[in-house]
């Protein structure tokens, strides 16, 4: 192995999908994978022993996120940059990756070529972002919602009452609701249920 090469780790929670970037990457005569991570607490382990110069990251993922363990990996190695590599293309989550300290932002069905050089430009400093995205988040802007509002969309979005969502964050039944009512008139939904689908198309939840 050359000395000069990239070398990367992969963090994401289908293995076939990390497996099968693991095998194209490392076709490329200056990219080494040096490990794969199935979630995001995993990949910051792994970065905090490998220290690689790139860790591509996905998003959803189970337990610590791809946004939270973005910003565990570059506290566990400064020197590690990270690019998201994730199929949901929502300008909320483009805005967290940046904000958590990712270089980088790329869809999964970009070509491996677009993938590859995205690493390197990565890796000497630039910031690559998804054109297109970049440009819906400009138009959306900044998440409107206070991270108490996101907590409790979040806990809705599987239809439980008020009553509930307040026994799991320790806040009064009235409290839950003020802040699902400040949440829909901030996304400007008419109701509980219209106000997640909106938050999670846009990455804000």
């Amino acid at each position: 192995m050359s000395a000069d090469r990239i070398r990367l780790v992969i963090a994401d929670d289908q293995a076939m999908l990390r497996g099968a970037l693991a095998s194209l990457l490392e076709l490329e005569d200056d990219l080494t994978v040096v490990g794969v991570a199935g979630d995001g607490e995993a990949a910051a382990e792994l970065v905090a022993q490998t220290t690689p110069d790139v860790c591509l990251m996905d998003i959803q993922m189970p337990g610590m996120d791809g946004i939270a363990a973005t910003q565990a990996v570059r506290a566990a190695s400064p020197d590690t940059r990270v690019l998201i590599v994730t199929t949901f293309a929502r300008p909320g989550y483009l805005r967290a990756a940046l904000d958590a300290g990712a270089s980088g932002f790329i869809v999964k069905d970009a070509a491996v070529e677009q993938l590859a050089d995205a690493v390197r430009r990565v890796h000497a400093g630039l910031r690559v972002v998804d054109p297109a995205l970049a440009e819906a988040s400009l138009f959306e802007g900044a998440n409107p919602l206070s991270d108490r509002e996101q907590q409790v969309l979040r806990l809705a979005a599987d239809g439980r009452s008020a009553a509930a969502i307040a026994s799991e964050v320790f806040l009064s039944a009235g409290t839950v609701r003020n802040n699902l009512s400040a949440a829909i008139g901030k996304v400007d939904a008419s109701n509980r249920a219209q106000a997640v689908r909106i938050a999670q198309d846009k990455g804000w939840i």
